[in-house]
Protein backbone atom coordinates (compact mmCIF):
# COMPACT_ATOMS: atom_id res chain seq x y z
CA UNK A 1 0.00 0.00 0.00
CA UNK A 2 2.72 2.40 0.37
CA UNK A 3 5.14 1.83 -2.47
CA UNK A 4 1.72 1.37 -5.03
CA UNK A 5 -0.85 4.19 -5.52
CA UNK A 6 -3.43 1.50 -7.36
CA UNK A 7 -3.35 -0.98 -4.29
CA UNK A 8 -3.43 2.36 -1.64
CA UNK A 9 -6.51 3.47 -3.25
CA UNK A 10 -8.29 0.36 -3.42
CA UNK A 11 -7.83 -0.93 0.00
CA UNK A 12 -7.50 2.34 2.07
CA UNK A 13 -11.16 3.10 2.51
CA UNK A 14 -11.66 -0.44 3.22
CA UNK A 15 -8.97 0.21 6.51
CA UNK A 16 -10.58 3.38 6.72
CA UNK A 17 -14.05 1.79 7.61
CA UNK A 18 -12.56 -0.73 10.17
CA UNK A 19 -9.50 1.17 11.73
CA UNK A 20 -11.75 3.82 13.64
CA UNK A 21 -13.60 0.59 15.41
CA UNK A 22 -11.92 -0.34 18.94
CA UNK A 23 -10.80 -3.85 19.22
CA UNK A 24 -13.08 -4.94 21.98
CA UNK A 25 -16.34 -4.12 20.22
CA UNK A 26 -15.50 -6.89 17.55
CA UNK A 27 -16.12 -8.81 21.06
CA UNK A 28 -19.70 -9.79 20.25
CA UNK A 29 -18.90 -10.63 16.78
CA UNK A 30 -16.00 -12.45 17.46
CA UNK A 31 -17.76 -14.54 20.28
CA UNK A 32 -20.48 -15.35 17.62
CA UNK A 33 -17.67 -16.73 14.72
CA UNK A 34 -15.70 -18.83 17.32
CA UNK A 35 -17.16 -19.20 20.89
CA UNK A 36 -15.31 -20.06 23.00
CA UNK A 37 -12.78 -22.60 21.05
CA UNK A 38 -9.05 -23.03 22.00
CA UNK A 39 -5.87 -23.88 19.79
CA UNK A 40 -6.29 -26.91 21.71
CA UNK A 41 -9.82 -27.72 19.86
CA UNK A 42 -8.22 -25.72 16.60
CA UNK A 43 -5.30 -28.42 16.74
CA UNK A 44 -7.67 -31.63 17.88
CA UNK A 45 -5.26 -31.65 20.95
CA UNK A 46 -7.39 -33.76 23.62
CA UNK A 47 -5.19 -34.85 26.28
CA UNK A 48 -1.06 -34.02 27.55
CA UNK A 49 1.18 -31.44 28.43
CA UNK A 50 0.25 -29.41 24.94
CA UNK A 51 -3.48 -29.78 26.13
CA UNK A 52 -2.70 -27.84 29.15
CA UNK A 53 -1.16 -24.52 27.51
CA UNK A 54 -3.71 -24.81 24.49
CA UNK A 55 -6.81 -24.68 26.07
CA UNK A 56 -5.54 -21.03 27.63
CA UNK A 57 -5.48 -19.73 24.02
CA UNK A 58 -8.91 -18.84 22.56
CA UNK A 59 -9.68 -18.25 19.28
CA UNK A 60 -11.27 -15.32 19.94
CA UNK A 61 -8.60 -13.93 22.03
CA UNK A 62 -6.22 -14.28 19.21
CA UNK A 63 -8.65 -12.35 16.64
CA UNK A 64 -8.96 -8.86 19.00
CA UNK A 65 -5.25 -9.05 20.10
CA UNK A 66 -4.45 -9.39 15.94
CA UNK A 67 -6.98 -6.63 15.32
CA UNK A 68 -5.47 -3.95 17.89
CA UNK A 69 -2.08 -4.72 16.51
CA UNK A 70 -2.05 -4.55 13.29
CA UNK A 71 -3.87 -0.95 12.69
CA UNK A 72 -1.23 0.59 14.15
CA UNK A 73 1.61 -1.14 12.64
CA UNK A 74 -0.01 -1.59 9.25
CA UNK A 75 -0.58 2.77 9.20
CA UNK A 76 2.46 3.29 10.38
CA UNK A 77 4.10 1.12 7.89
CA UNK A 78 2.72 2.52 4.79
CA UNK A 79 3.70 5.98 6.25
CA UNK A 80 7.05 4.90 6.08
CA UNK A 81 7.31 3.13 3.06
CA UNK A 82 5.75 6.89 1.38
CA UNK A 83 8.21 8.23 3.18
CA UNK A 84 11.15 7.23 1.54
CA UNK A 85 12.63 9.24 -1.38
CA UNK A 86 11.48 8.84 -4.66
CA UNK A 87 15.32 9.56 -5.73
CA UNK A 88 16.45 6.52 -3.39
CA UNK A 89 13.93 4.27 -5.82
CA UNK A 90 14.49 5.63 -9.54
CA UNK A 91 17.86 5.74 -8.91
CA UNK A 92 17.88 2.32 -7.89
CA UNK A 93 15.91 1.09 -10.70
CA UNK A 94 18.11 3.52 -13.22
CA UNK A 95 20.89 1.41 -12.37
CA UNK A 96 19.02 -2.34 -12.86
CA UNK A 97 18.02 -3.37 -9.87
CA UNK A 98 14.80 -5.52 -9.93
CA UNK A 99 11.50 -4.79 -7.85
CA UNK A 100 12.57 -7.43 -4.94
CA UNK A 101 16.21 -5.75 -4.75
CA UNK A 102 14.43 -2.17 -4.43
CA UNK A 103 12.22 -3.81 -1.57
CA UNK A 104 14.86 -5.21 -0.03
CA UNK A 105 17.55 -3.29 -0.13
CA UNK A 106 15.71 0.04 -0.42
CA UNK A 107 12.39 0.65 1.22
CA UNK A 108 12.31 -2.02 4.25
CA UNK A 109 15.56 -0.57 5.49
CA UNK A 110 14.53 3.03 4.73
CA UNK A 111 10.68 2.30 5.93
CA UNK A 112 11.73 0.53 9.25
CA UNK A 113 12.36 3.16 11.40
CA UNK A 114 8.76 3.72 11.23
CA UNK A 115 7.60 -0.09 11.29
CA UNK A 116 9.34 -0.43 14.48
CA UNK A 117 7.28 2.15 15.67
CA UNK A 118 4.59 0.98 14.50
CA UNK A 119 5.42 -2.16 15.89
CA UNK A 120 5.82 -0.52 19.48
CA UNK A 121 2.89 1.24 19.53
CA UNK A 122 1.05 -2.17 17.98
CA UNK A 123 2.50 -4.07 21.25
CA UNK A 124 0.94 -1.57 23.54
CA UNK A 125 -2.49 -2.19 22.32
CA UNK A 126 -2.08 -5.79 22.03
CA UNK A 127 -0.95 -5.88 25.45
CA UNK A 128 -4.19 -3.95 26.44
CA UNK A 129 -6.44 -6.68 24.09
CA UNK A 130 -4.60 -9.35 25.60
CA UNK A 131 -5.88 -8.32 29.02
CA UNK A 132 -9.19 -7.47 27.96
CA UNK A 133 -9.70 -10.50 26.43
CA UNK A 134 -8.39 -12.35 29.10
CA UNK A 135 -11.68 -11.00 30.70
CA UNK A 136 -14.31 -12.58 28.15
CA UNK A 137 -16.51 -15.61 28.95
CA UNK A 138 -14.43 -19.02 28.44
CA UNK A 139 -11.04 -17.65 29.74
CA UNK A 140 -9.92 -18.94 32.29
CA UNK A 141 -5.94 -17.85 32.67
CA UNK A 142 -4.29 -14.66 32.78
CA UNK A 143 -4.34 -11.48 34.59
CA UNK A 144 -7.43 -10.46 32.78
CA UNK A 145 -8.84 -13.61 33.92
CA UNK A 146 -7.67 -12.72 37.93
CA UNK A 147 -8.91 -8.99 38.11
CA UNK A 148 -12.19 -10.45 37.17
CA UNK A 149 -12.28 -13.08 38.98
CA UNK A 150 -11.23 -10.84 41.98
CA UNK A 151 -13.93 -8.44 41.50
CA UNK A 152 -16.81 -10.83 41.62
CA UNK A 153 -15.14 -12.37 45.00
CA UNK A 154 -15.23 -8.14 45.86
CA UNK A 155 -11.14 -8.61 46.50
CA UNK A 156 -10.40 -5.42 45.20
CA UNK A 157 -6.96 -5.77 46.83
CA UNK A 158 -6.50 -8.19 44.16
CA UNK A 159 -7.56 -6.39 41.26
CA UNK A 160 -5.18 -3.21 42.54
CA UNK A 161 -2.24 -5.48 42.29
CA UNK A 162 -3.33 -7.20 38.99
CA UNK A 163 -3.16 -3.15 37.84
CA UNK A 164 -0.14 -2.47 39.02
CA UNK A 165 1.11 -5.82 37.14
CA UNK A 166 -0.59 -4.66 34.03
CA UNK A 167 1.13 -1.59 33.67
CA UNK A 168 4.95 -2.64 34.98
CA UNK A 169 4.71 -5.65 32.69
CA UNK A 170 3.74 -2.83 30.09
CA UNK A 171 6.29 -1.20 30.95
CA UNK A 172 9.01 -3.27 30.90
CA UNK A 173 7.69 -4.60 27.56
CA UNK A 174 7.73 -0.95 26.08
CA UNK A 175 11.06 0.01 27.35
CA UNK A 176 12.81 -3.61 25.90
CA UNK A 177 11.56 -2.82 22.81
CA UNK A 178 12.48 1.38 23.01
CA UNK A 179 16.01 0.01 23.97
CA UNK A 180 16.04 -2.66 20.74
CA UNK A 181 15.16 0.51 18.35
CA UNK A 182 17.46 2.68 20.22
CA UNK A 183 20.51 0.48 19.61
CA UNK A 184 19.30 -0.44 15.92
CA UNK A 185 18.78 2.61 14.26
CA UNK A 186 21.18 5.04 16.29
CA UNK A 187 22.10 6.25 12.41
CA UNK A 188 18.51 8.22 12.60
CA UNK A 189 19.71 10.53 15.42
CA UNK A 190 22.84 10.98 12.95
CA UNK A 191 20.85 11.65 9.70
CA UNK A 192 19.19 14.54 11.75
Amino acid sequence: MGYSRNVFDLLNHFFGLLRPVPPLAWVPLVLAWFGVASLANVFGVESGEAYLYLRNVKVSMIFIIFIGAFFPIITSTIYGVQSVRNILVDTALVLGAGRRDVFIKILLPAAAPAIVSGMRTGLGVAWMCLVAAEMLPGSIAGVGYLITHAYTVARTDIVIAGMISIGAIGAVLDTSFRAIADRKFAWQRLAR
